[in-house]
This record gives structure tokens, sequence and C-alpha cells, in this order.
């Protein structure tokens, strides 16, 4: 059964976590995705991908890993998402603690959405090399999940490199969460099917029902189910034709953009989503 959920930029201004997760819960929905970044250069010589000027919720967004805790806390089965997590800023061992931590916390409702970025100033101020980032993203994934399914996990990459550990809490889900591959390029096909439990792209960056028949042909020739990968996307457009399509494609969660709102805004937008999605289930 398709899942239906919002994604939301989780910012100082807007309806805190606690009140959204509850409201979610309220009405039926399923999940909660929440995005990240540390922070924004105030050179902007990045452009945002998506043209125009970037909006300021980017530089004022809660830490993913904390909303989520405080979402967790006030919910029973409101799935808690990362869309997306950048990993390339973020130290492995750490992280993989983190989610595991929250997986135990939340009694396996953790889904980690993953990638790895587009702001090359931002990357640089965590010491990340902007053509690395894949290669480094792929290595850090790998090590979470060799520390979340083991006893005494090691790994050694070019840029993950660590003896025998142990760390614990081990995730509820075994082997960890699934972990969703948010990228939409001609590369991310190979990499949701090598190191991933699914593809989560944005609704508005190009064709996704086209991006669905490419990942099916790479599960066809690497030898992977593509009907076990889950395949959420953000922010697709809330309209019924729009979101029939989308699951007659194959996609398995539609996460609706909430725009970074007070509750008297959001409140009556979840409202619209909750009906949309009775319609559609």
């Amino acid at each position: 059964m398709t899942r239906f959920g919002v994604a939301f930029f989780p910012t100082d201004y807007s309806i805190q976590p606690v009140e959204l997760a509850r409201a979610l819960e309220e009405r039926g929905l399923d999940s909660l995705y929440v995005t990240e970044h540390t922070h924004i250069p105030t050179s902007r010589k990045t452009p945002w991908p998506a043209g125009g000027e970037l909006p300021q919720d980017y530089w004022h967004t809660h830490d993913p890993f904390v909303a989520l805790a405080a979402a967790a806390a006030v919910t029973e089965r409101l799935r808690l998402g990362t869309g997306i997590c950048l990993v390339v800023e973020r130290d492995p061992i750490q992280l993989a603690k983190e989610v595991a931590s929250l997986d135990m916390i939340s009694d396996g409702r953790v889904v980690l959405g993953v990638g790895a970025g587009w702001n090359r100033e931002e990357m640089e101020n965590h010491g990340v090399r902007y053509d690395k980032r894949w290669a480094i993203v792929r290595e850090k994934v790998l090590a979470m999940k060799a520390i979340w399914s083991q006893d005494e996990p090691e790994f050694h990459g070019e840029f993950v490199d660590f003896d025998p550990i142990w760390c614990w809490p081990k995730p509820v889900q075994p082997g960890g969460p699934k972990v969703m591959i948010g990228a939409q390029s001609r590369w991310t096909w190979e990499r949701v099917v090598e190191y991933g439990d699914g593809w989560m792209p944005i609704g508005a960056m190009g064709d996704c029902a086209e991006g669905m028949n490419d990942l099916r042909a790479a599960c066809a020739e690497a030898g992977r189910d593509f009907d076990a990968l889950e395949k959420p996307i953000f922010g697709p457009p809330a309209k019924p034709d729009a979101a029939k399509r989308l699951i007659e494609v194959g996609f398995t969660e539609l996460a609706f953009a909430l725009p970074s709102v007070p509750s008297e805004k959001a409140l009556p937008l979840l409202d619209r989503f909750a009906e949309l999605a009775t319609s559609l289930r």
C-alpha cells in the first residue's frame, strides 16, 4: 500500500516538529521527512539548482535528528525520515550511532535518505572535496551498514578507515534503517543497486517516471529485486492525477511538500494532504 506524508524544512519560524508530528499522526498520514543543511555560506557562489534566489529555509533548519527525535517522542507509528541527510558532512561512526539511537527510541521507524548535496562552499567548510562527494557518500554508507550489522565492525577505504570497534546501540531494524539514495543523475541507478535500499528523487526535478524505468533496468542488470526497493518521492505535486501517475509507475510513498509556515497556515495544508491521501488509498 502506498504511504503518504510530508517533506519539510523544520525552521525556527515554522510549525515546530512536535506539533507537526502529532498533527500528521492524528490525520492518518504516514511519514515526516526533514531536510538538512548545517549552514549556508554567505558567498552564494554555488547557484541553487532550482534557479533564482535561495530561500532562507535552507539556513534556518533545525538539525534533522534533533527534530526527528522530538517527533518520535510524541508519536507511535509515524515514519521518521531524512530527505536528505548530507552524509558527506558527517562523521560516519557518530552518524551511525545517532541513527541507531533514533531507530531504537522510535522502535524501528527511521528511514535514511542520503545524498551528496549541491553547495560546493558548504562542503568545503566541512573539509569535503566536491569532486569526491559521491565516493565519500558510498564509503560512509557502507561503513554505517557495517556498524549497524556487526558486533566488531571494521572498514578500510580511501575516505573512511577504522580498525574493529564496539559501537552500540544497534538499530531495531535488522541491518539498520533503509537507505534511500536521493539523486537524479545518470549515475544514480548504479549507486542505488550497489549500496542503497531505495531511490528518493525530488518531484520537481526532472522526469521521475522515466527515472523509474532506468532503475528497473539497472536492477535487472545487477540482479537486484526492483520490487524490494522502496521508492519514496520528495515533494511531488499534491494533485490527484499527478499523484495517481506516480503511484502507477512504481512510487511507494508520496511526501508532499509542506512549506515552512506557522501552525495556522500549516494545519489546513495537512488537512488537504490527508484528504488527498484518503482518496488515493
